[in-house]
């Protein structure tokens, strides 16, 4: 069963939430904080969130590791505007301490395994629907997709609709859900290619495909010996 409450998180029991979900496709959204890592903890990020009563579900710091919830992933949180923060069974606002214009994911990210784990429980699909975030400036005229953002998975605020600012930046997609993979193709095995019927001798493609068999091209009988010439009967006289 999912937890509200990301478990090896620090809790920081906010007075501040988005009110309930709506439902829809689940999703997990990526803010920069834009602070030097470096220097703010995800601690004093979300303390500062919660004075401006904007607060994230989760605040992480990929240096030093360090998580900070503020709002259980069964409540909707308040970075996004108004109502696109309650839509879908889960919203997941994360809040990356990080710059938009220095990718957070090209430095360390110690603690990401726990975040994304814990998103893989509320059934947040390891996809990102409207593709790599785009670094700024592009990323402000970013494309904000509805059909995209309805489908659920993972986004850049630069792609939710009605958002504004370039975060996260031109982050690699692929250190934090893995490679994109490719759709399922059909397969094949040894015993699928001798078939009765004389379909021994089809092209693969065919096999794989289906579909009526049809006349071999000239490229797969280039070289072949000529037929020879249909004999005559003689005529009697």
């Amino acid at each position: 069963m999912a937890d509200a409450w990301l478990p090896g998180a620090v809790r920081l029991q906010s007075r501040h939430d988005g009110g309930s979900l709506r439902g829809g496709a689940p999703r997990a959204v990526w803010h920069t904080s834009e602070h030097d890592p470096l220097a703010i903890s995800a601690h004093s990020a979300a303390q500062h969130l919660e004075q401006q009563g904007t607060n994230a579900h989760v605040v992480w710091n990929p240096f030093s590791g360090q998580i900070v919830q503020m709002v259980p992933a069964t409540q909707a949180a308040l970075l996004l505007p108004d109502g696109i923060g309650r839509e879908g069974r889960r919203c997941v606002q994360i809040l990356v301490v990080g710059l938009a214009r220095e990718p957070f994911t090209e430095g360390a990210m110690q603690g990401l395994g726990l975040i994304v784990d814990w998103l893989d429980t509320w059934q947040v699909p390891r996809r990102w629907p409207a593709g790599p975030p785009l670094a700024p400036p592009e990323a402000y005229s970013a494309p904000q997709d509805r059909r995209s953002w309805a489908r659920g998975g993972h986004f850049g605020v630069s792609q939710v609709p009605y958002a504004q600012g370039p975060a996260p930046g031109a982050i690699d997609i692929g250190r934090i859900t893995g490679p994109a993979v490719p759709p399922e193709m059909p397969r094949i095995t040894a015993g699928d290619v001798s078939l009765p019927g004389g379909t021994e001798n089809l092209p693969i493609a065919h096999l794989v495909t289906g579909g009526t068999p049809t006349e071999p091209s000239t490229a797969s009988t280039a070289g072949a010996p000529p037929e020879p010439a249909p004999v005559r009967a003689s005529t009697p006289t």
